[in-house]
């Protein structure tokens, strides 16, 4: 439906990321895309909190690439925050951050906020999901082989739901799988749905 009113529009879609994770949703939902990436600093300012920084994070990738864009392409961006205990957590610098992030996480509860950033050269639509995620407590010599064998340094909160400490750890979820891995499917597509019909 989706890649129908693409045609119907003469845009073509552009990932603005190289996460093989979010290509994967895309390729799921059967849309054809080309992927573009900015070396982007993701900070923010430190006054903001939780869904500010996602959708700050999102738009900032969004300006990054929108003076690459073509007439006819359509740009979509995206930034994934694990909010704990009023802390943003971000990508682990080494393995002792990871191992101190997954600690916090454990036998807890904390949300992963993801934005999107829908786009041409003259207008974007932004939004984003909640997901509540449960962690059972964690042992300290499970948090370290997760570490260890998966090196979860390119993910928000220093772990991958859909990975082992995910399969193992994670007692329930409240909200969107996707959105956890890193792009909230349903959103997207009702938020192309509404921007190419606008």
């Amino acid at each position: 439906m989706i890649q129908q009113l693409l045609a119907r529009k003469a845009k073509k879609l552009v990932l603005g990321s190289q996460s093989p994770r979010r290509k994967a949703f895309l390729e799921s939902l059967h849309l054809t895309f080309s992927t573009r990436s900015s070396s982007v600093e993701e900070s923010y300012p430190p006054d903001l909190v939780a869904e500010e920084i996602a959708i700050y994070l999102a738009e900032l990738k969004f300006e990054a690439l929108e003076q690459t864009l073509k007439e006819d392409e359509l740009l979509i961006t995206s930034d994934t925050v694990v909010w704990n205990n009023n802390t943003s957590l971000e990508k682990a610098a080494n393995k002792e951050d990871a191992i101190r992030m997954l600690k916090a996480l454990s036998n807890n509860k904390h949300q992963v906020i993801t934005a999107l950033c829908i786009g041409d050269s003259n207008k974007r639509w932004t939004s984003y999901e909640v997901t509540e995620v449960h962690f059972r407590e964690l042992k300290e010599e499970e948090i370290e082989y997760y570490v260890e064998h998966y090196q979860p340094f390119d993910k928000a909160g220093a772990y991958g739901i859909q990975e082992w400490i995910g399969l193992i750890g994670i007692t329930h979820i409240s909200g969107n799988y996707p959105a956890v891995v890193g792009l909230p499917t349903a959103l997207l597509y009702q938020g192309l749905i509404e921007f190419l019909e606008d």
